[in-house]
């Protein structure tokens, strides 16, 4: 549904887009990613037909957005990151009037509007003026105007901006209905719980160029590398260090917990569950950690947001190097 390749923008002598290339499935949730001044919203206006690629191409829905801009204007329904309401007017007229402009019928618009306002609990603000409405209802009504000619793309750019968490929930599981039915959506958000919750896959993009591109998983993997497991013993896990040898390259030990890496857990786990039975040692847990976007995103963005947990995952490319638990009792010893 949305194809660009070698998309450049460039102002006087600023590049503010670097040979972007992406590709997104119809019904697809893709979370761009990235700084301030990354180059997210100039490549966002420019799918949306708004600003004229320097260079490259770009088609939305087969549209090219250059040759067939108006044509991709009718297929993608776009919310900015501000809304820009006309605030004296009030919320159905406003949505008719987009309607309108969509090529939408007055009946078709009003019974869109109204389905739309009373799927997101505005419909008893109906007659208020939209300069009366908080920065949250504001937010969605620029969202149900991005909706109202139910367009087979969207363009999100953060989209729960100023909403309470009730409001933010309504917006997120709207997405999940819209995925569900064959929509495409490009979400731009800061928000990295709701990107981690919503999209299929992640593009981060950073000084104007796409730096790295996957699913959560491929991405925690490639940038932190192994998941990590805490085992919690019955007994100080020093004591235990010694029956684990050889099975995991050890983190450390911590009182009664060891923290280990292991990309082989259906293999590895139950092999030191077996030995700690058999040597009559108690397993209270055994859990893998968590691990967040947040550290994944500041990782490549940043590189300064290494946890212990990514600068371990480095000593996994180097296993024979990686420590036993032999050796980590002798370098706490």
């Amino acid at each position: 549904m949305i194809e660009a390749r070698n998309l450049h923008k460039v102002f006087g002598a600023f590049h503010a887009v670097r040979n972007v290339s992406l590709c997104v499935d119809p019904g697809e949730v893709v979370a761009l990613l990235g700084p301030n001044g990354a180059g997210k919203t100039t490549t966002v206006r420019m799918l949306g037909a708004i600003l004229r690629p320097s260079d490259g191409y770009a088609r939305v829905a087969g549209y090219d957005v250059v040759e067939q801009a108006r044509e991709v204007r009718r297929v993608v329904g776009l919310l900015t990151e501000f809304p820009g309401l006309y605030l004296r007017m009030r919320p159905q007229e406003y949505l008719c009037f987009f309607g309108a402009l969509q090529g939408m019928s007055a009946s078709d618009s009003a019974r869109r509007a109204e389905q739309l306002l009373r799927q997101f609990d505005l419909w008893e603000a109906r007659d208020k003026r939209l300069d009366s409405f908080s920065k949250g209802m504001k937010q969605k009504v620029a969202l149900i105007r991005a909706l109202i000619h139910d367009p087979p793309v969207l363009y999100l750019d953060e989209p729960t901006t100023a909403m309470d968490p009730h409001s933010a929930r309504q917006v997120r599981d709207a997405m999940l209905e819209l995925r569900a039915a064959r929509r495409t959506i490009l979400l731009t958000t800061h928000n990295l719980t709701e990107a981690e919750e919503l999209a299929d896959r992640i593009v981060i993009i950073r000084n104007g160029m796409i730096v790295a591109e996957g699913t959560f998983e491929q991405l925690t993997h490639q940038f932190l590398g192994a998941p990590r497991w805490e085992l919690r013993l019955g007994i100080p896990a020093q004591r235990a260090a010694a029956v684990l040898d050889g099975l995991a390259p050890i983190e450390r030990i911590d009182g009664e917990s060891v923290y280990y890496y292991t990309d082989e857990a259906r293999l590895v786990n139950p092999q030191i569950v077996a030995r700690l039975t058999d040597a009559g040692i108690p397993i209270v847990a055994l859990n893998e950690l968590p691990r967040r976007l947040e550290d994944v995103y500041l990782e490549i963005v940043t590189g300064n947001g290494r946890s212990d947990a990514a600068a371990s995952a480095e000593s996994l490319a180097r296993r024979d190097e990686a420590p036993t638990a032999g050796q980590v009792v002798q370098a706490e010893g």
